[in-house]
């Protein structure tokens, strides 16, 4: 099948093109925003050819197609004249004021978890390509400066490569908080360059100065200080940027017509820059110590019966928020690590997850080939290189999912692997794709090696523990 004839059945099960306020793609999805979700025909979306899963939430319709194949079906999609997200709403601009009013009502069907976790993917999933690129750049430089230090590799070429690799990686992750910022203006109905200002403001060396002035700064350990740049993270950002919306619409509101322009911005930035410098930065800077402090009871004890099991335990019940697509709400954790911890170690043990899928799915194909199923053989083989990449979804939703307790085995393989890479307290420097791709953006030789192992055990163990439990009677007619 075509992507374009793909396209065109999942349109048509979406309730057709007219049913389709806006859309959009990530890594393996394509997002669509659709007007009236009781048109969309759930269980024939799922069963159709190309389609390996379907998250639907309200408004928003998930397609599962793999890697690549969402990108590619987005470009039809804007090529036919559906708009790109515009908000992370289910509003477009080439939708009537009417429409859009049904998407927002229809939007407000889910609970405020998922739609707390929807707005937070409505920021952060956008900058997935970027995280991965900027991830990956910092990765292979660190491993050349290793090589570096151990007079392995030397001469001026390879300093002035590890410059150019740090400048790449870091045009992004040094800073994320403006990109977060004009994201989550987008998301929340703000002007996205006053979103970009409240997290560029967040990180300028001029807080410091202000922290002294109000006698907020801490002289022996400035990191304590009540106020420093940087303090809060993107939680700060996310949640200023979100005051800022409040703040600029009610301004708007009240500022006439013909002093919009001149006014409004001025007048917003000025009122949430105030609130969000001596207020939001440091609620949300001691919200973000208490969440490094939870953490670190968790993944950086020394008592290792708490390593192994907290290791054990988020490895293999993190599946369930990918089925959900609630992991990306995980995204600001990450952030908080890396700021406060200088490292991620809650990446490398949720990136076991899917290194427990790649074993349930060895060990179904070899069912599949004793019994004979083509069918089901053909899928894992299309799937396997992206779960070893540590794209999961091919795998979930093509072939654990639908045969049931392999999503279960493959859980509790992933919870060896996780408890092996937290007792060994392995860091990353970022965070991208799961699985081999993510070796290089360990922050040490040792933490790859480790990581390295830890997906192993998960393949070895999602394999033994799905193929003692997996009968192959259930496989032949899967």
């Amino acid at each position: 099948m075509t992507n374009e004839v793909l396209l065109q059945k999942i349109l048509e099960l979406s309730g057709g093109k007219e049913n389709v306020a806006a859309a959009a793609s990530c890594m393996t999805r394509l997002r669509l925003k659709v007007k009236d979700p009781d048109l969309v025909q759930e269980k024939e979306l799922k069963e159709t050819s190309g389609v390996l899963g379907l998250v639907a939430n309200g408004i928003d319709v998930q397609v599962v197609v793999g890697p690549g194949k969402a990108r590619k079906l987005m470009d039809i999609c804007l090529g036919m004249g559906i708009p790109s997200e515009l908000g992370g709403k289910g509003l477009s601009t080439n939708a009537s004021w009417q429409e859009n009013k049904e998407a927002v009502k229809a939007g407000q069907k889910g609970g405020g978890l998922k739609s707390s976790i929807r707005v937070i993917s409505d920021i952060f999933i956008p900058m997935i390509p970027a995280i991965v690129a900027a991830g990956l750049c910092n990765g292979v430089a660190n491993i050349i400066s290793q090589g570096v230090d151990a007079q392995i590799l030397g001469g001026s070429f390879w300093t002035l490569l590890i410059t150019i690799l740090k400048l790449f990686g870091g045009a992004f992750l040094g800073y994320f908080s403006i990109f977060t910022g004009v994201n989550a203006a987008k998301s929340f109905g703000a002007t996205p360059a006053l979103g970009g200002m409240i997290g560029s403001m967040s990180i300028m060396s001029q807080i410091t100065d202000i922290s002294k002035f109000f006698g907020l700064y801490n002289e022996q350990i400035p990191n304590s200080s009540t106020l420093i740049s940087g303090k809060g993270g993107i939680i700060g950002v996310i949640i200023g940027v979100w005051v800022l919306s409040k703040v600029e619409r009610w301004v708007r509101k009240h500022v006439p017509d013909v002093l919009d322009i001149m006014l409004t911005g001025f007048l917003s930035i000025l009122i949430t820059g105030t609130l969000f410098v001596l207020v939001l930065m440091p609620a949300a800077g001691f919200l973000s110590d208490g969440l490094v402090w939870v953490l670190s009871l968790l993944v950086n004890s020394a008592n290792p019966v708490v390593s192994v099991l907290s290791g054990y335990i988020m490895s293999a019940v993190f599946l369930p928020l990918v089925l959900l697509g609630l992991h990306h709400g995980l995204v600001p954790i990450y952030a908080v690590q890396l700021e406060q911890m200088g490292g991620v170690s809650l990446f490398p043990v949720l990136a076991m997850a899917g290194a427990g899928q790649v074993g349930a799915a060895i060990a179904i194909y070899l069912k599949a080939k004793r019994c004979g199923n083509k069918r089901l053989k053909s899928v894992i083989i299309g799937a396997l290189p992206s779960g070893f990449l540590g794209i999961g979804e091919p795998l979930i939703y093509g072939v654990t999912l639908p045969l049931g307790k392999p999503f279960i085995t493959a859980g509790l393989g992933a919870g060896f692997g996780g408890a092996y890479v937290m007792l060994m307290h392995v860091r990353s420097i970022a965070w991208s794709p799961s699985g081999l791709l993510a070796i290089p953006i360990m922050s040490s030789p040792v933490n790859m090696l480790n990581y390295f192992l830890g997906l192993v055990i998960a393949y070895i163990a999602g394999f033994i523990i799905t193929s003692l439990f997996i009968k192959e009677d259930e496989v032949a007619k899967a």
